[in-house]
């Protein structure tokens, strides 16, 4: 059975993470999980007799991406085969992570992975996308149009694709990535200039470059999915700022890659 690692990062609400913690200790396989405390509060005591979990307090926020390398590094260390990397308002089914680690052994080739995401209530979550293009982000932030946005949003999240089968895509969703450890120390991890938002897109995008990064459509988790961006201004500054840094590394609207890659995906629908 696989070895395991996961990383969560939490910052102040350490609620929601508890019954995370308790889905991830069904796994029947040996498994560590990394509990990152980006709060300005230590909650040791909270999580020091839970079984297989390590927390880490940084006593400020270092950002997404970088807290999570501190537990990437770690599951390295510990040279365990997969590492999770986790909101902590995901939730999970007793049998999800051996569906992936069964899909994850019997297709080498995929580095990363990720299952099909719902909301509490059922719903499914289009987090199947395009790599974006700058105009795509600025339609679905700022255009008034519903009826543009849902036409944009159709061809954009994938919505003409069923959810229902396995297929390669170039954005995984960072609430929940699914990775070999051995592929996260060649790219070496999160790009931690980018604080919160776009280091998922990054992330998957640098996996890409060495090996395939798939839609695993044959289990499911739960996700909360606040849309924190659209109700809160201090982190929508971070979602822009974040969009510039990544247009800046990987091209604006010169990106040959980005173009033969959303080709190569949209192509795969239409099979």
């Amino acid at each position: 059975m696989s070895f395991l690692t996961a990383s969560i990062v939490i910052y102040n609400n350490i609620n929601q993470v508890k019954d995370l913690l308790n889905d991830l200790t069904l796994y029947n396989g040996k498994i560590q999980v990394f509990v990152i405390d980006n709060s300005d509060q230590n909650h040791s005591q909270f999580f020091s007799n839970i079984d297989k979990v390590k927390y880490l307090f940084n006593n400020k926020n270092l950002g997404y991406g970088k807290a999570h390398n501190i537990a990437i590094d770690k599951s390295i260390e510990l040279g365990s085969n997969y590492h999770i990397i986790l909101n902590p308002d995901i939730r999970l089914n007793k049998g999800t992570l051996n569906s992936i680690v069964n899909f994850m052994e019997n297709n080498p080739e995929v580095g990363m992975c990720s299952p099909k995401i719902l909301f509490p209530n059922g719903d499914l979550q289009y987090l199947c996308k395009l790599i974006p293009k700058p105009q795509n982000l600025l339609i679905r932030r700022f255009l008034p149009s519903k009826k543009i946005i849902s036409k944009h949003d159709n061809k954009y999240e994938l919505r003409n694709f069923s959810y229902n089968h396995n297929i390669e895509i170039p954005y995984i969703s960072g609430c929940f990535m699914f990775a070999k450890t051995s592929i996260l120390e060649k790219v070496n991890g999160f790009d931690e200039r980018f604080f919160l938002y776009f280091e998922d897109l990054d992330l998957t995008r640098r996996i890409g470059q060495l090996s395939k990064t798939y839609f695993f459509a044959e289990t499911f988790v739960y996700h909360g999915y606040n849309k924190e961006s659209y109700r809160n201004n201090k982190v929508l500054i971070y979602h822009m700022k974040n969009a510039v840094k990544y247009f800046n590394k990987w091209g604006w609207f010169f990106d040959k890659e980005r173009n033969e890659i959303n080709k190569k995906t949209l192509l795969q629908l239409n099979k």
